[in-house]
């Protein structure tokens, strides 16, 4: 008995700290809109991607998420217009944000013309794999 406990209190599992920071897999989407579109760009983003991200929250996917908009202006090179950070529950949960927009937003031709036009008056995009940093440990 003695033998089988110090295995279990040994193995890999069992001798893992839990991560600092965040638990789940964080992305971030950073949006930089064309000039003249802004209001355009995030009536559209509000209509399909905000209760997208809010049916996979309730459904566990998604932790967390927060948006983000700057309240002062930037240069042109770092400019960036919104930035939504998500945390998902794990990894495979990335995958179930299709079929939820699929059964949220069922007509499919109306959907696809409309964030046509929104990528249209996006400038720049990125999704970005971030974590959070333990500042007291070395890299």
């Amino acid at each position: 008995m003695l033998l089988v406990l110090l295995l279990a209190l040994s193995s890999p599992a069992s001798a893992q700290a839990p991560k600092p920071g965040v638990e789940g897999y964080q992305v971030e989407w950073m949006y930089r809109v064309k000039y003249g579109f802004i209001d355009e760009w995030w009536d559209i983003f509000r209509k399909y991607e905000v209760p997208v991200l809010e049916r996979a929250k309730q459904l566990g996917y998604v932790l967390d998420y927060r948006i983000y908009r700057p309240t002062q202006h930037m240069d042109e090179t770092g400019r960036w217009d919104y930035r939504v950070e998500i945390t998902y529950k794990d990894y495979a949960s990335t995958s179930k944000m299709g079929p939820l927009m699929n059964e949220l937003f069922p007509d499919a031709a109306t959907r696809k013309r409309e964030e046509q036009k929104r990528w249209e008056w996006t400038a720049n995009h990125w999704d970005l794999p971030i974590y959070q940093v333990d500042p007291t440990k070395s890299r």
